[in-house]
Order: C-alpha cells, then sequence, then structure tokens
C-alpha cells in the first residue's frame, strides 16, 4: 500500500496537471471565439463571390478555362490534408490523417498515382514516419491562418494542375459544427465543379448580373480572375473551419481532462485519509503493545 508521503507527491503532480489544463482549456476556449468571429465575417464575402461567379460565368459562351478542365483519365491525384501544428486536442489530426489514407487507398485502387502537400506539422510528421514523399508543406499557421496562407496554398495547387503534373486536387478537413462536433469533410478543389456554375436557383443578385451590362472588361477575362480567387477563398475557408475545429477539439480534450483529473484527486485524497488513519492506528496499537509491555 502506498505511504502517505506517495500519495501526497501524486496529489501535487495531478493539481499542477489540472492547473495545466484548466489554463490550455480558457486559451483554446478565447481563441475558438475569434476563430467563430473569422468564419461569420468570411460567408457574406465567399457567398457574393459565388454568385458574381456565377451570373459572370452565365454571361460567357467560353468555359474553356484551366482551372475547370475536367480529366476522365486520372493519372495522379494530389491530397492536401489539412492537421494542426500542435496536439492535445483529441481526435482531431488522428481522424484526419486517417481519413487521408483511406482515400489514398481508394485512389492507388482506381490506378491513379497519389502526391501529397500537407498543412500542418501534425500531418507531415506522421506521413514523413510513414516513408510517404511529401511534394511541400505548410507549417506554423494552422491556429491562426491568413488569406496569405490560403494564396500560398492554393497557388501550388494550382501549378500543379494546370501543369499536368496532378488531374485531381482533394482536400481533407475537418468542418466545424460546434466545439464538441467537427466533421470530416472530403472535398474537390481541382478541377473546379461546372456545377457550380450551373446552378438552377438564382438570387437577386445574380438576376441583377444577367441583365444588360456591357461588361469591361469582357466576361471571359473577368471570369478567369474570378476562378483563382473562388480558389483561394475556398482554401482559406477550409483553413478557417479547420482552426475553429482545432480550438473546439482541444477546448473539449483539456476540459475532459480537467474533469479526469478532478475526479482523480478525490480518489487520491480519500486513499490518503484511508492511509492516515491506518497510520495513527497502527501508531495508537503500537503505544498501547508498548505501555502493556512495562506494564507486565
Amino acid at each position: 500500500m502506498a505511504t502517505v508521503q506517495d500519495i501526497k507527491r501524486r496529489l501535487r503532480s495531478v493539481r499542477n496537471t489540472r492547473k495545466i489544463t484548466k489554463a490550455m482549456e480558457l486559451v483554446a476556449a478565447a481563441k475558438l471565439r475569434r476563430a467563430e468571429a473569422r468564419i461569420a465575417a468570411l460567408r457574406p464575402y465567399a457567398e457574393r463571390m459565388r454568385e458574381l461567379m456565377i451570373g459572370t460565368a452565365r454571361a460567357t459562351p467560353s468555359r474553356g478555362f484551366p482551372l475547370l478542365e475536367a480529366r476522365e483519365d486520372l493519372r495522379s491525384v494530389a491530397i492536401l490534408p489539412l492537421t494542426g501544428d500542435r496536439g492535445l486536442a483529441g481526435a482531431f489530426n488522428a481522424q484526419i490523417v486517417r481519413r487521408a489514407l483511406q482515400l489514398e487507398r481508394e485512389v492507388r485502387a482506381g490506378g491513379a498515382d497519389v502526391r501529397w502537400v500537407v498543412a500542418g506539422k501534425k500531418g507531415r510528421s506522421t506521413l514523413r514516419f510513414r516513408r510517404y514523399a511529401i511534394e511541400q508543406a505548410w507549417v506554423d499557421f494552422t491556429d491562426r491562418p491568413t488569406y496569405a496562407d490560403a494564396v500560398a496554398i492554393s497557388h501550388k495547387l494550382a501549378e500543379l494542375f494546370t501543369g499536368r503534373e496532378v488531374d485531381r486536387v482533394v482536400m481533407v478537413y475537418n468542418h466545424y459544427v460546434s466545439p464538441l462536433t467537427q466533421t470530416v469533410s472530403v472535398e474537390d478543389v481541382l478541377p473546379i465543379p461546372r456545377t457550380l456554375l450551373e446552378e438552377e436557383e438564382k438570387s437577386a443578385y445574380e438576376i441583377a448580373l444577367e441583365g444588360d451590362f456591357i461588361y469591361e472588361p469582357e466576361p471571359e477575362e473577368i471570369l478567369a480572375r474570378l476562378l483563382p480567387t473562388y480558389l483561394e477563398t475556398t482554401v482559406y475557408r477550409a483553413l478557417l473551419e479547420s482552426a475553429a475545429s482545432e480550438h473546439g477539439a482541444r477546448m473539449t480534450a483539456m476540459r475532459n481532462a480537467s474533469k479526469n483529473a478532478g475526479e482523480l484527486i478525490d480518489s487520491l485524497t480519500l486513499d490518503m485519509n484511508r492511509a492516515r488513519q491506518s497510520e495513527i492506528t497502527q501508531e495508537i496499537l503500537e503505544v498501547v503493545a508498548g505501555a502493556d509491555a512495562l506494564t507486565q
């Protein structure tokens, strides 16, 4: 049985751990609120970008844009998992890597090769540990991504696709639902789906764009500029979703860790009281036995 001193040392260790997990929970909660605000601010811009692109596409007779080129013969597919730079976030990183590896097996089963591009240190280290060749990795920004980070990633993806090094680009990331729920999403980012430009329902803004307007420059040139911007916006939205999911997962994981530490402290306190009571009882028995020995 552990002594009182041993249990006291364990209690101090667990209490110190709970202080750390509680602090990490509070930090993650603060970062999560900011990440949620950034997602809410991006949504109107992304929606207006989509509507502008659809309206311009409907005024454009040509569809011969490189980023829209769908290729039937898939020889190579780029997979982009969006992971975090740090751990202690529950299953946040593991479920992304697991889904990306499953997608790789599906692609190889279809006869295509896989090229890896990855965001986040956790994804990079896991793929390197499995001895995968990584085309490029972006790190040290996943908890607070900027639009410049999305631009760098999207430019590399567009370069691989337009250079015909890959025929399809798939992004795997955590979609933020709530602090308790993050769902893994698999999204084709290149080629940009043609269905995006052929939606039946029209908003008032799209109807206005279909009026008798004179475009300057020509609609084809406008759409050629909008498509890369749409790609950047798509990647940026996924980065924000991933960041919010990471903070939510870390907050939940640290809250559970603090709760478990509290339960362990209660259990250790009970064990310490029992050990102390046992020591006191043993000391009393030794005193009584000594007194009896002196009186005999």
